[in-house]
């Protein structure tokens, strides 16, 4: 090439170099957005999501619909939910740094506490939080977190939010030894290590939830039914999910069905291999005020060893429960989930399904439940006049766990037109303001990279192996059967 040619090429309005044939590109193709959408479940995953996808432009167009088992006209999730209760954790403190970040996306919103927002008129209390373990090996024969070791990791990651975000990092404290766990708390002897986050706290649920479900309804873009849906309908010529056929034989239909039943997932979609239901228990003390005084500026307690928990009182009510492998309780189904036909992993028999206050109202924890929970007390909280005073209720609440503690958030890979977003594994609650985002860009192929694993669908495993939750984050004995605890006796 002279000089006064390339001169020529240069000084040309468009540049075009010679003797280069043109490059195809693969593009990304421009998302296609569905005419209709099904949501089933209103709890954490489902109101997330239909709350992000009125906001997301590429959804304008199409219609929402949240379907929700709760038998009462108008409420939203049903009360049984894992999401309805008194109080939930609100942490950052993960040993993961990818939830550990996630966690600290979602406490922003929660720290804002003017009236209309999120965190307002009491919803979220910054109470301070003690992660704390017993002390043992970091690891377990197979190589998973015990729970010192997740309690240790998190709290590096809790140092290290702690000055990302600028906050002294006296607000994250070490203490090494039961004495130092009671001094800074002025109760029990309840772990043998463990350290408070400041900046952690609780959140009113059942509060939450009903202004959470107030803002989507506000869109007026979501339609809401009561109704329990039993089974998915499928089209078997082209593998397409269509809609879901409710216990009372009606049908709904959609171009895209988003399961989000929580607990009840599985007695939709076989996730026989990935997920289970399990039950954990709670109990609730009534308090006189003078015990309300000296307990409502108490941090949350939490022993990863044994599971056990305590969160502050509001209204002169003590919670305490167990972070449990849990209990549960396999029954048959009515319809079989949906599953993957002529696959060599045949749909188990059995499905562990909740058994809630709504189908027995005198439902009680196992003796076996209310003796931990009385652990709980003994050892968080040795005040002689607490230790024989009867709970004034108690509940199970219901997991949908997963063998790492990661949700599924993803396609089904054989089923066309249907997503799947569950498996909270007991600790999804604090993501409600972030959760449905990331939903909607997993159903948008856009998945956050440092969940992509963490998330997807995983290859079918051995369909006997029971699923038990191995994050470093139980306590508790697994495998324990709803039906015979509750016949014992402790």
């Amino acid at each position: 090439m002279t000089s006064s040619s390339l001169k020529d090429i240069l000084s040309c309005r468009i540049h075009v170099l010679p003797d280069i044939s043109p490059i195809d590109i693969d593009m990304p193709a421009k998302y296609k957005a569905p005419n209709s959408i099904l949501i089933i479940g209103a709890g954490v995953f489902g109101l997330s999501t239909a709350l992000a996808l009125t906001k997301r432009p590429e959804f304008a167009s199409t219609s929402i619909t949240v379907l929700d088992r709760s038998p009462e006209a108008g409420v939203f999730p049903a009360r049984d939910a894992s999401s309805i209760d008194s109080s939930r954790i609100i942490r950052a403190d993960y040993a993961d740094p990818a939830y550990a970040a996630l966690a600290a996306e979602a406490q922003a919103h929660w720290r804002k506490t003017d009236p209309s927002s999120l965190g307002g008129e009491g919803r979220y209390t910054e109470s301070g939080f003690i992660l704390s373990a017993d002390n043992g090996p970091m690891l377990r024969e197979d190589g998973t977190l015990t729970p010192i070791a997740y309690a240790k990791k998190s709290w590096i990651n809790a140092m290290a939010l702690a000055q990302a975000e600028g906050r002294p990092m006296s607000s994250v404290r070490m203490m090494a030894g039961s004495r130092p766990l009671s001094k800074v708390t002025g109760l029990g002897k309840f772990a043998d290590w463990g350290y408070l986050n400041e900046a952690s706290g609780w959140a009113d649920a059942e509060a939450s939830m009903k202004w959470f479900h107030e803002r989507v309804v506000a869109t007026k873009r979501v339609k809401f039914i009561n109704g329990t849906a039993e089974s998915l309908e499928t089209d078997d010529s082209t593998k397409r999910v269509t809609g879901a056929r409710l216990k009372d034989g009606s049908v709904l239909s959609a171009d895209l069905v988003i399961v989000a039943a929580g607990a009840w997932t599985p007695t939709l979609v076989d996730l026989s291999q990935q997920a289970v239901a399990t039950g954990q228990v709670l109990g609730y003390i009534d308090l006189t005020e003078e015990e309300q005084e000296k307990l409502q500026k108490s941090p949350v307690i939490l022993n990863l060893s044994t599971g056990l928990f305590m969160i502050p009182p509001r209204n002169r009510v003590l919670k305490v429960a167990r972070h449990a492998y849990g209990y549960l309780n396999p029954k048959p189904l009515s319809k079989p989930p949906l599953s993957v036909p002529g696959s060599s992993k045949p749909s188990p028999s059995l499905v562990s399904q909740p058994y809630t206050h709504l189908d027995d109202e005198n439902l009680s924890i196992p003796a076996e439940g209310e003796k931990a929970l009385r652990e709980a007390v003994r050892t968080m909280i040795p005040w002689p006049e607490l230790q024989e005073r009867p709970f004034s209720r108690t509940r199970l609440c219901w997991y949908t766990d997963t063998a790492t503690g990661d949700w599924i958030i993803d396609y089904h890979p054989y089923w066309e037109n249907v997503f799947v977003a569950t498996g909270g594994s007991g600790h999804a609650f604090k993501f409600l303001p972030v959760i449905g985002d990331r939903v909607v860009d997993s159903i948008m192929d856009k998945c956050p990279k440092e969940f992509r694993d963490k998330w997807k669908w995983k290859a079918a495993g051995d369909v006997e192996k029971p699923i038990v939750t191995e994050d470093g984050s139980r306590g508790g004995q697994p495998g324990l059967i709803l039906e015979d605890e509750s016949k014992r006796k402790v």
